[in-house]
C-alpha cells in the first residue's frame, strides 16, 4: 500500500506577541490534521502569513513574505490572516501569489477552507467579516524556544484613540474565562516552558466580554491572584497595560508574588496633557506619575518600560519637549519609541496641525538616545547584586543570553546545559554589547576568602 507524503506547512508572524501566540494555535491546528510544520524558507505546500496593522510598511512586509513562499515554493498555497487581512483583505487578495484571505474570524477556522484550495493566477478568495460579528473568544498561546510561551487571555479593545486601528481589525473587547486561562497556564508548565507572557490588545480590560461567563465579570486583580496561585509555573511577565487599568492592588499582588516578576510596561505615548486629549487617552501625566511611583515604592528594583508615539499631529516642538522633559524625569528602564504614521478610517489622519516626516524621525532619534541612557542607568543600579537569571537557547559567537527577573539582559559564555534553567547568579559588569555579565554566587564568594 502506498502511502501519499505528508502535507507540509509553514508560518511567519508579523507584529505583535499576540499575533505570535495565534500562529501558534492556528499551527497546532493544522499539525493535528496531519500537516508536518516546516521552515518558512523551506518548500512547503501552505504558507500561512499572520500580518500586523500596527506597522507603517504592512502593504510591503506582506508583500516580502508572499514573494519569499513562491521563491521556496511556487505551487504552494498563500494563506494572509492577521490584522491586515480583516483592514484590507482586497489590498492582499491583489498580490500576485496570494490564494486565499481570512479574516477575524475567520482565521481559526482556517482547516475549512483549505480542502478545496487551488492555486490561482487571479485574485485570492477573500473570506472576511464584517468586525461587528467578531463577538467571541479564541483562546491561544505560543511555544517558541521553549524558554517562554506568549499566553492570550483578551482581545479586541473598546477604546476610541483617534490615532489606532486594532478596533477596527479586532472587534471589542472580550476575555477568556479565569477557568481556560489556568488549563492553559498548566499546558504550558507541563511542557516544561518557565515563563509565561500575559498578552491581549488591552489586558487591564480583562473579564470584559468575558467568554462562557454570564453571571460574573471577573477583573484583571482577579485573573492574576489565581494565575499566582498555579503551581509549576517559574515566572509569570504582564506585557503591556493601560496605566488606568493598573490598580494598586494588582501592583501590590505583584510586589509579593512567588511568580509574577517585577516588570510592568506602560504605554504612556505622549507626556503633554493635551496631546493625550487629542489621542483619547484615558489618563493624564498626573495619573501616569502615580503608577510609576507606586511600582517604585513597593518594588524598589522592578523594570519599567513605556510606548510613546512621537510627531502626532499637533504636537509642536514645545509639546514634544514636555514629552521629553516628563521622560527624562521619571525613573523609568528603557522606551519604546513609534514614529507616528496616518492610518485610514482613524480621526487622527484629518486633524491639522501634521508634523513633517524628517521631524518625526528627529525627536524618534532624540527618544531612542534617551532609552539608551535610560536602560544602562537601570542596568548600572542593579551590578552586584544577585538575581535570578533565566538562559535563552541562543548561541551567538559562543555567547548565550538570558533575562533576569527585572528584565536585564545578561550573557556568559555558552554553555547548553543552562539553556532553559534559571539560575541565581551575582550581576557582575556592563559589557560592550549592552548585556551584563554574570559571576556564580559560589564563585564569587570563594574569591573573597
Amino acid at each position: 500500500m502506498n502511502l501519499s507524503p505528508k502535507k507540509t506547512a509553514a508560518f511567519h508572524t508579523l507584529g505583535c506577541k499576540l499575533n505570535f501566540a495565534e500562529t501558534s494555535t492556528i499551527a497546532r491546528q493544522l499539525t493535528d490534521a496531519g500537516y508536518e510544520k516546516v521552515s518558512f524558507d523551506l518548500p512547503a505546500d501552505i504558507y500561512v502569513i499572520n500580518t500586523c496593522s500596527v506597522t507603517e510598511n504592512a502593504d510591503r512586509e506582506c508583500k516580502l513574505h508572499v514573494k519569499r513562499a513562491m521563491k521556496a515554493n511556487p505551487e504552494g498555497l498563500v494563506v494572509v490572516l492577521g490584522c491586515y487581512a480583516q483592514l484590507k483583505p482586497e489590498e492582499i487578495s491583489a498580490i500576485e501569489g496570494v490564494d486565499l484571505v481570512l479574516g477575524a474570524k475567520e482565521k481559526f477556522n482556517i482547516l475549512s477552507y483549505l480542502s478545496d484550495l487551488q492555486k490561482t493566477d487571479t485574485e485570492g478568495i477573500i473570506h472576511s467579516c464584517e468586525i461587528g460579528e467578531t463577538d467571541f473568544f479564541i483562546g491561544s498561546y505560543s511555544i517558541g524556544d521553549r524558554t517562554r510561551a506568549f499566553l492570550k487571555v483578551q482581545d479586541g479593545c473598546d477604546y476610541k484613540c483617534t490615532y489606532c486601528t486594532i478596533p477596527l481589525a479586532r472587534g471589542i473587547s472580550r476575555s477568556d474565562t479565569i477557568e481556560s486561562v489556568v488549563q492553559n497556564a498548566r499546558e504550558i508548565a507541563a511542557k516544561g516552558i518557565k515563563e509565561i507572557v500575559l498578552t491581549g490588545v488591552n489586558i487591564g480590560d480583562y473579564g470584559k466580554g468575558e467568554f462562557g461567563n454570564k453571571k460574573h465579570e471577573h477583573t484583571f486583580l482577579d485573573l492574576i491572584a489565581e494565575l499566582n496561585m498555579v503551581k509549576g509555573i517559574e515566572r509569570i511577565r504582564i506585557s503591556s497595560i493601560e496605566p488606568n487599568l493598573l490598580k494598586d492592588e494588582s501592583i501590590e499582588l505583584v510586589s509579593k508574588s512567588r511568580s509574577f516578576v517585577p516588570h510592568f510596561h506602560i504605554p504612556l505615548q505622549s507626556g503633554s496633557d493635551e496631546i493625550l486629549k487629542k489621542m483619547k487617552r484615558r489618563y493624564l501625566t498626573g495619573l501616569y506619575l502615580e503608577r510609576v511611583s507606586k511600582i517604585r515604592e513597593v518594588m524598589p528594583d522592578a523594570c519599567i518600560g513605556v510606548d510613546v508615539i512621537v510627531g502626532f499631529p499637533g504636537e509642536t516642538e514645545e509639546k514634544f519637549m514636555e514629552t521629553y522633559r516628563f521622560l527624562n524625569s521619571l525613573p523609568l528602564s528603557y522606551l519604546h519609541v513609534f514614529t507616528y504614521s496616518e492610518r485610514e478610517n482613524t480621526e487622527a489622519a484629518t486633524m491639522e496641525g501634521i508634523v513633517p516626516i524628517p521631524e518625526r524621525k528627529k525627536r524618534n532619534k532624540m527618544l531612542r538616545i534617551l532609552s539608551e541612557k535610560k536602560k544602562m542607568a537601570f542596568y548600572q543600579t542593579q551590578i552586584g547584586k544577585t538575581l535570578p537569571v533565566l538562559w535563552e537557547h541562543e548561541n551567538k559567537n559562543g555567547l548565550m543570553f538570558g533575562f533576569t527577573d527585572n528584565y536585564v539582559r545578561v550573557q556568559k559564555p555558552y554553555d547548553g546545559n543552562s539553556v532553559n534553567q534559571i539560575e541565581m547568579l551575582k550581576l557582575h559588569r556592563l559589557e560592550e554589547g549592552g548585556a551584563v555579565s554574570v559571576v556564580p554566587v559560589f564563585e564569587e564568594f570563594l574569591a573573597r576568602i
